[in-house]
């Protein structure tokens, strides 16, 4: 392995388990709105909830729908399974577009305050810190959120800069957001290396920007389509790799 200077590193579902606190996040917020009222079946809503965040996160990364977009429709779509919001939402759109503010509004503030992060992150963030590496986080996440989920989860002094989407105003895989990140950080690409466990966003995109990668396969099902630098399973591996 050549020696690096800079990581790049993906946050959420890398670093912080995103997907894990989401789920107890969904639950708090699914009692808040006592959603009972209208489903007998709370998981007909969270597996609802789960298809629809997957592809609008997709979409979203593609630069395909806004952000805006995003935070409504992720709850009008699940909350529309019900007959009954349904008729809600086609009697009055606006209304039911507010109400849906409202619901991501409290998930998204149970879900940044939850400290729960990928087995090993800290181990990890520490051994790179103490070896002297500068650590940039790269993240598609929303400003507000991504700063409050990192005071939760105890790993905002580890980073020497806090790369996000909004601020590129470009998502990853773009290669634009590489260029804006490798500016931001003032590392060069011959010395830095990309961790992430999105094989599309994070890993094909800093490959395509001429990036070495460590793609963290933390999911079975999205097996690497393209070589990699280095393919792990775990986020201790890593530290027997750097």
């Amino acid at each position: 392995m050549k020696q690096y200077t800079d990581i790049f590193i993906d946050f959420d579902d890398t670093l912080y388990d995103t997907h894990g606190n989401a789920v107890i996040a969904l639950a708090e917020t699914y009692e808040h709105f006592n959603l009972s009222r209208y489903f007998a079946d709370p998981k007909v809503f969270y597996d609802d909830y789960w298809r629809t965040n997957i592809d609008l996160w997709g979409r979203y990364s593609k630069g395909e729908i806004t952000r805006d977009y995003l935070i409504v429709e992720r709850f009008r779509h699940p909350l529309c399974v019900s007959e009954e919001l349904r008729v809600k939402c086609e009697e009055s759109a606006s209304e039911f577009r507010d109400y849906c503010l409202q619901v991501s509004d409290v998930f998204l503030d149970y879900c940044s305050n939850k400290p729960g992060v990928i087995e090993g992150a800290h181990e990890l963030m520490d051994y790179l810190k103490q070896k002297g590496y500068r650590i940039h986080m790269c993240s598609n996440g929303f400003h507000e959120v991504q700063y409050k989920k990192l005071k939760a989860c105890g790993l905002k002094d580890h980073f020497d800069t806090v790369i996000l989407s909004e601020d590129a105003g470009v998502n990853k895989p773009s290669p634009l957001f590489f260029e804006y990140a490798l500016k931001q950080s003032n590392a060069k690409k011959e010395t830095t290396i990309m961790i992430g466990d999105n094989f599309q966003t994070d890993i094909l995109g800093a490959k395509h920007a001429g990036l070495d990668t460590i793609y963290f396969k933390r999911w079975k099902d999205s097996p690497a389509t393209e070589p990699v630098t280095c393919e792990v399973e775990t986020l201790k591996e890593i530290i027997n790799i750097l």
